[in-house]
């Protein structure tokens, strides 16, 4: 009978943050965005994403560095290095993963909140929301491309992480021993 010791080793903590991490991916990605976006008008909409986004990116940029330093076998340092023949097959897709959502977290998410907020600040000079039907200004029309370029960055980036966690999950998977 396992007892709350257990969690002290880094197996458990590792296996746990693995879950966490690919769960809360798949979540995100693929359930609770697109049934926000179903449900929530427009303006709601953006201002959940909003909130969330920072705490999801910080949450996928954390976990990956957990995993890092709580593998069971290897040391980080083996798992970092390029001449390590622990390196392509565990450490790289782990460092995608973290490398992609530090670059959502940091550089993307950020951007796109700026262009969220031009964007915002335009409506107001033009009296209408960048989603109104008919014309729009050219202003607001190159404000959307680029919302539109920053947003499709962010999830392809996104996605990327997403393919090395099940990537990661894979070899993972085929080192437990039943």
């Amino acid at each position: 009978m396992p007892t709350l010791s257990t969690l002290l080793h880094s197996g458990p903590v590792h296996v746990l943050a693995y879950g966490t991490l690919l769960g809360s991916q798949f979540y995100q990605s693929f359930i609770g965005g697109v049934m926000a976006y179903k449900a929530l008008p427009r303006p709601q909409f953006s201002q959940l994403q909003q909130k969330i986004f920072p705490v999801y990116f910080t949450l996928q940029t954390v976990l990956p560095a957990v995993l890092l330093l709580t593998h069971p076998s290897m040391s980080t340092t083996s798992l970092i290095n390029p001449s390590s023949p622990y390196f392509y097959n565990t450490g790289l897709p782990l460092l995608v993963v973290l490398g992609a959502s530090l670059a959502n977290l940091a550089v993307i998410s950020p951007a796109t909140t700026k262009v969220m907020r031009e964007r915002k600040i335009q409506e107001t000079k033009e009296g209408k929301k960048y989603y109104d039907e008919g014309p729009k200004s050219e202003r607001m029309a190159a404000l959307n491309k680029k919302f539109g370029a920053m947003h499709g960055v962010s999830g392809l980036v996104n996605l990327i992480g997403l393919l090395a966690t099940g990537w990661y999950g894979v070899i993972l998977g085929n080192k437990i021993r039943w």
